[in-house]
């Protein structure tokens, strides 16, 4: 619906990720966001989403605790271990500390739901106008969650449970909310978004992801533009001509006010000292690259040099150094006006570290990172020190320009430059202290909706890979066999492909979701469909993917996309 002209103008402006570069020397790999100089883009409005990938973890010694499950009893211990790593709190003091303001907010239902849709926008200005004349937003927030609850029945047709209301208060507080998969985090999001928008300083609401940022801006964002606020939206391939910037004075990001990530823990704690980038460019491509790709592919490890797989690092021996020396006709290959031995060791880091489809793809002729933790593409984003080139080379394809940090900011930095921070996620009790200290950020457990009735079982250890896979592929045989839906998460686009062709030798009809192109253009559509009777899917690790599964399938996701493509055609 269309905002009234009496809605805010307030400018919302952020940095957008376009190139990217990373360091790959020794035992650190960094994956940059990169903002080109003159390529910023930015949203006018009074939320801000915002899409931030995924990515490794910068010194490689925080794995993501495959999603870091709270629960799965360790059966070897009688459960001793189980019950430390379980948790016991289930919400229930957070109920009881935020159970009179629900009440207040359940109280004013009946007033709320009365007023025309024109009233109800009303509110909004109202609401502002009081923020604006000095009352508190906490003042606010009983009337301000109420209106926002009542305008999600009117335009989404979903009425906010009371813990999603005590998620909002949570969040408000500028605390991390911590609710179970499946509770309604990104309609949690725009209860504190539209209360906190109320000052006139805006508000960024950052995901994971470009598609997550697209969806809650085209989904939940009906709920502000119907009670008159503006949303943005930042994407990564935006250009200036779909951006409504209209000066230069706009290509910076506005003050620092309030900000609400999703999946905070992936973003806060995994990617804590992944820096934002600005970059030029550098100078061309060189020969060395190919030529040094070359002596790569006919070295021999552990004779002309040595891996160290753990630490993500090379190392030459004597007879790699003579070799070398000898094929290039050099005399050192650290000769500083030559500085061959960095052409020569990222060529091998290429040749052994870095596998095309785990830690990348080809699509056409660029080399493409797909994220460990996600399986998702991360599109935009490059090896940096040369790496990348190298990894270009060993497959043949053309050499993309180099290009030299002018600034950068790490991710920590970035956000604690706002002086409202706060976040959601399935899990982030385990991280507590480490909100705390770095970020003096509490974690709050929000209790769920209903009883939790999900059997989470033990984990089952295999001693080889090959008996590992054979038994994954006897139980998804078995399910499908009852009807039941199979969900399989991979950890690499091989052994998703690699599991893919044990079922089709054993007939079992499935649906693969990783990052090759053919499969990420139906990703929602293959999540969306993965309750159906029977479905049986192989996804590269599901973390963030945002679409709802639902037991039969989600008819109404199928419908959503069916009337997109038949009223915007690409």
């Amino acid at each position: 619906m269309a905002s009234s002209s009496l809605c805010s103008s307030f400018t919302t402006k952020a940095w957008s990720s376009a190139q990217s570069s990373c360091s790959s020397s020794g035992s650190r790999r960094n994956h940059h966001k990169t903002v080109t100089l003159g390529g910023s883009n930015f949203i006018r409005g009074d939320f801000q989403l915002l899409h931030h990938t995924t990515s490794f973890s910068p010194c490689g010694n925080r794995a993501r605790r495959g999603r870091r499950r709270r629960s799965g009893a360790v059966a070897s211990l009688g459960g001793l271990l189980g019950g430390i790593f379980k948790g016991t709190d289930t919400g229930e003091s957070t109920r009881q500390q935020y159970a009179a303001t629900v009440n207040t907010i359940n109280g004013l239902e009946r007033e709320i739901s009365a007023l025309s849709d024109s009233e109800l926008r009303e509110r909004t200005f109202a609401l502002r106008e009081r923020a604006q004349q000095g009352q508190t937003l906490d003042s606010l927030l009983p009337e301000a969650f109420a209106v926002v609850r009542e305008a999600s029945k009117r335009v989404l047709g979903l009425r906010p449970f009371d813990v999603q209301l005590i998620g909002g208060m949570v969040l408000h507080k500028g605390e991390i909310a911590e609710m179970r998969t499946g509770e309604g985090k990104t309609l949690v999001a725009i209860l504190p978004a539209y209360l906190n928008a109320l000052t006139g300083k805006g508000v960024h609401v950052v995901t994971v992801n470009d598609y997550l940022a697209r969806r809650d801006g085209e989904w939940v964002g009906q709920v502000p533009r119907f009670l008159g606020l503006k949303v943005g939206l930042i994407q990564q391939n935006m250009t200036k001509t779909i951006l409504p910037r209209k000066s230069v004075e706009e290509l910076v990001i506005r003050d620092f006010n309030y900000c609400i990530i999703d999946e905070v823990d992936s973003i806060l704690i995994d990617e804590a000292r992944t820096p934002l980038i600005i970059s030029g460019p550098a100078e061309k491509p060189s020969d060395r690259y190919y030529k040094a790709a070359k002596i790569a592919a006919a070295f021999e490890r552990d004779i002309h040099y040595t891996v160290d797989e753990k630490q993500k690092s090379v190392l030459l021996s004597e007879q790699g150094y003579e070799d070398a020396e000898e094929i290039l006709d050099v005399k050192d290959l650290y000769d500083p006006r030559e500085q061959w031995a960095s052409y020569i060791l990222n060529a091998i880091k290429a040749k052994e570290l870095f596998l095309r489809d785990v830690n990348y793809i080809t699509r056409g002729k660029e080399v493409l990172i797909v994220d460990e933790f996600t399986g998702r593409v991360m599109q935009g984003r490059r090896w940096s020190d040369g790496l990348h080139q190298a990894v270009e080379a060993k497959e043949g394809l053309p050499i993309q320009n180099e290009t030299v940090t002018l600034a950068s900011i790490s991710y920590q930095n970035f956000f604690l430059q706002f002086p409202k921070l706060c976040g959601m996620t399935g899990t982030a009790a385990t991280e507590s202290t480490e909100f705390e200290s770095i970020y003096k950020l509490k974690v709050t457990i929000v209790p769920t909706n209903k009883p939790m009735i999900r059997k989470d079982e033990s984990d089952v250890v295999f001693r080889a890979t090959s008996g590992k896979w054979r038994a994954v592929v006897v139980e998804i045989s078995r399910m499908h066999k009852t009807g039941r839906p199979v969900l399989v998460g991979t950890t690499s686009v091989e052994q998703s492909d690699s599991l893919s062709q044990q079922l089709k030798e054993a007939e079992i009809p499935h649906q693969v979701l990783n990052a090759k192109p053919e499969n990420v253009e139906r990703e929602s559509e293959i999540v969306a469909q993965s309750g159906r009777l029977g479905a049986v899917t192989i996804a590269t690790n599901m973390a963030g993917r945002g679409t709802d599964i639902i037991l039969g399938g989600n008819a109404e996701f199928m419908a959503r996309l069916k009337l997109r493509e038949i009223l915007m055609p690409r």
